[in-house]
């Protein structure tokens, strides 16, 4: 029998530690998922919304096959010689320019980002790091310095600057007469500017190109360009954190940073790029890598083990053969032409965005002020869980409905979420 809710939150604070985070006001006792849909132990069925580690669907048979066979015959570490990591990198490293040709494998997003970062500033020989002021990129301590919810064990680091995250409801630079792309270099130009004033030097500016976490602004493709040039005069480098835009989700191209218009010198993956299997990546140029190698001789025992590798290349054949990025694309334009019109008739929507299946919708107290609604997505979202569709917010101002389904999402599923949201928003909002 399984066990309920409240016993299984008590086993978790006494064995896993207090604090550990849960969704949803009424936590979701998962057991069992296929492609966009996921089971509780009570055998109630969820439309899955927001999971983008199962990229190609929970439990896709070809790639649950590929970690069966794999793990049947051989797992260890890149001390020995196998096939699987170089076929891996040379087909992931085939959807990125031809400098990005060379790659260290990661389990996590956390661990790419956290290489990335040294590795800029072992390619660059500065140390300043420039990050938006409402990101995400992890957890290790040197990760966890970007990071402005929390305050790192013994203080922030003098090397780290903030920059304002690109808002496109409400731009900045509009009330100083500029534009919003111009302001936002400017903000840039002056931590750079910090930087060298405190002899630290521009190492790299990490940033997620689709701005994810931030609230996935609407930005025009070269957005970051005058960004990316301040940023390269000074000596850096930019590093693309692709864990959540990557892999065709954005459905107009394979990668944010692709979207925006940037050539970053580093891109980090993670999440979804062995449909849930943990694996992680850092793409470089070879120069950058090997500055990185000489520097650190870095090793990782698990990254890139065979069984992961297997997983990541069968992700990618789903991709692929089953044309996943042009499905994102065309269920992502169906979902927010649906979103747009519902928002017709709730004024408590105040905008809608986002590019194939990474989308949502921004809720306000008042449109004419624009004035965020944290309270009222949080409860759209718990009641949204109750009527059998998790999704989850985010943004700078934690009031926008994240929607980030697995990528075989389709019109139907568009259309349960939709009605689903005008039942709800009509009962909280009356």
């Amino acid at each position: 029998m399984p066990q309920d809710t409240a016993t299984l939150i008590e086993r978790r604070r006494e064995l896993l530690g207090p604090n550990l985070p849960t969704f949803y006001d009424d936590p979701v006792h998962l057991v069992k998922g296929e492609g966009v849909w996921l089971w509780d132990a009570d055998g109630r069925k969820y439309l899955d919304c927001y999971n983008n580690v199962p990229h190609v669907g929970h439990c896709h048979p070809h790639v649950v096959e590929a970690i069966t066979r794999q793990a049947s015959t051989l797992n260890t570490h890149t001390r020995y010689l196998h096939d699987n990591i170089l076929d891996y990198v040379e087909r992931l490293t085939g959807h990125l320019g031809s400098n990005l040709s060379t790659a260290i494998l990661t389990c996590t997003g956390s661990e790419a980002n956290d290489i990335a970062l040294r590795m800029a500033q072992a390619a660059t020989g500065k140390i300043g790091i420039i990050a938006t002021d409402d990101t995400y990129h992890g957890n290790t301590w040197l990760v966890s310095q970007v990071t402005r919810h929390r305050e790192p064990i013994g203080g922030r680091a003098d090397w780290v600057r903030f920059v304002p995250a690109p808002d496109s409801y409400r731009p900045m630079g509009e009330a100083e007469g500029k534009g919003f792309a111009e302001t936002f270099t400017a903000h840039v130009k002056q931590a750079i500017h910090e930087l060298e004033e405190a002899g630290h030097g521009v190492a790299c500016f990490i940033l997620d190109p689709y701005f994810a976490n931030e609230g996935f602004p609407t930005l025009p493709s070269g957005f970051l360009d005058e960004t990316a040039k301040a940023v390269r005069a000074a000596g850096g480098i930019m590093i693309a954190d692709e864990v959540q835009p990557g892999f065709g989700r954005t459905g107009t191209h394979m990668w944010g940073h692709e979207k925006i218009g940037l050539a970053p010198e580093i891109v980090t993956t993670g999440k979804p790029m062995a449909n849930g299997h943990p694996v992680g990546s850092v793409i470089s140029s070879p120069e950058i890598l090997s500055a990185f190698r000489e520097t650190t001789g870095y090793f990782n025992t698990f990254g890139g083990n065979p069984v992961s590798c297997a997983a990541a290349i069968a992700t990618l054949d789903v991709l692929e053969n089953e044309n996943l990025m042009a499905n994102a694309q065309d269920a992502g334009n169906y979902a927010r032409e649906r979103l747009a019109a519902l928002a017709q008739r709730y004024e408590a929507i105040g905008n809608v965005r986002g590019s194939g299946l990474f989308f949502g919708a921004e809720l306000v107290k008042n449109r004419e002020t624009r004035e965020p609604d944290a309270k009222l997505a949080e409860k759209v979202s718990n009641a949204m869980r109750h009527e059998g569709i998790l999704l989850n917010r985010a943004s700078i101002h934690h009031n926008t409905l994240k929607v980030r389904p697995p990528m075989p999402f389709g019109h139907a599923e568009a259309d349960l979420l939709v009605e689903t949201l005008d039942k709800v928003l009509g009962e909280l909002t009356g």
